[in-house]
């Protein structure tokens, strides 16, 4: 029977020979994973025994993880905001970078709830993720919303182009208890008929040039070329929801839009060629990178 380090060292040979960039940490990852444990146990208890069948899963995870394929669609899962998220090749993998976007939304609905108190019967503040993917955003839009005791608050809308990206979200919604809380359409972008103006537009669509996706980590081929593709120039699709913005923002409204790190200047120049008298500013990562493009109308 295997012990812990010893699958460990196994896995890391493996890994390394593979090409993985991180194969100590993708083998303690993948090995906390399939004992059901984090990852302070793998490295606290070495020598603990691991039963055969344990182990026949774990060399299975390694046979996969050695193809390229992304660590959390191995695991099935993937941690964005301190939440779990189930994730497979229908949608992409939740990034990091992508919180910002959450904070700000959070920020800007807390300015608006809390700035003066809201009249009785006024309709709730009117939100929608637009290529929500697997649903990262919207959900734990929703979640943190709802600790602060302002869920009730807001209509919550996410769309995406793709029925089994929009199947994986609902699931995400309902594994954090927001089913019933977040309405879900199929739609190329924005829904085709609108019931009203919407306060707040969120969007993490796809900017990576289209030149540079072969020299993406290998990791990003088993992911959803429609979710990474944005064109020439990275922003084909970010361009086309610009343009809907004037006839879908209310005119107070306010659209977060995530960009890539080297579009900064190109996002300004296609916000005042698409929307003129509109303002376009730039929010930087904790990275200090820019990462979310706040538009807004005249």
């Amino acid at each position: 029977m295997p012990t812990v380090a010893e699958l460990l060292e196994q896995g890391i040979r493996r890994l390394h020979t593979a090409g993985s960039e991180t194969p100590r940490l993708d083998a303690e990852v993948l090995l906390a994973h399939i004992l059901g444990i984090d990852r302070t146990g793998i490295l606290a208890h070495p020598e603990a025994p691991v039963g055969d069948g344990l182990a026949a899963q774990y060399v299975k995870a390694l046979d996969r993880r050695e193809t390229g394929e992304p660590v959390a669609y191995v695991r099935g899962v993937k941690e964005f905001h301190s939440l779990a998220f189930a994730t497979d090749a229908r949608a992409l993998i939740p990034r990091p970078e992508t919180e910002l976007l959450v904070d700000l939304a959070v920020a800007e609905v807390a300015r608006r709830l809390l700035a003066a108190p809201r009249p009785i019967g006024i309709a709730p503040l009117r939100i929608v993720d637009v290529g929500t993917g697997g649903g990262a955003v919207i959900v734990t839009l929703a979640v943190l919303l709802d600790r602060l005791g302002m869920l009730g608050e807001v209509d919550l809308m996410a769309t995406d182009a793709d029925a089994a990206a929009l199947d994986l979200a609902r699931e995400n919604a309902v594994g954090h208890g927001m089913g019933d809380r977040i309405r879900f359409e199929l739609a190329d972008l924005l829904p085709g008929e609108l019931p009203g103006r919407w306060d707040l537009i969120l969007a993490n669509l796809p900017y990576v040039r289209t030149d540079a996706i072969a020299g993406l980590p290998p990791a990003a081929a088993f992911e959803p070329r429609q979710a990474l593709d944005g064109g020439s120039d990275g922003l084909v699709t970010i361009g086309r929801l610009l343009d809907l913005l004037p006839d879908s923002l209310d005119r107070e409204g306010i659209a977060l839009i995530e960009i890539g790190a080297d579009q900064a200047d190109a996002m300004d120049v296609a916000v005042a060629d698409r929307l003129r008298g509109w303002s376009c500013a730039i929010e930087p990562d904790l990275a200090g990178l820019p990462r979310v493009a706040r538009v807004m109308p005249p």
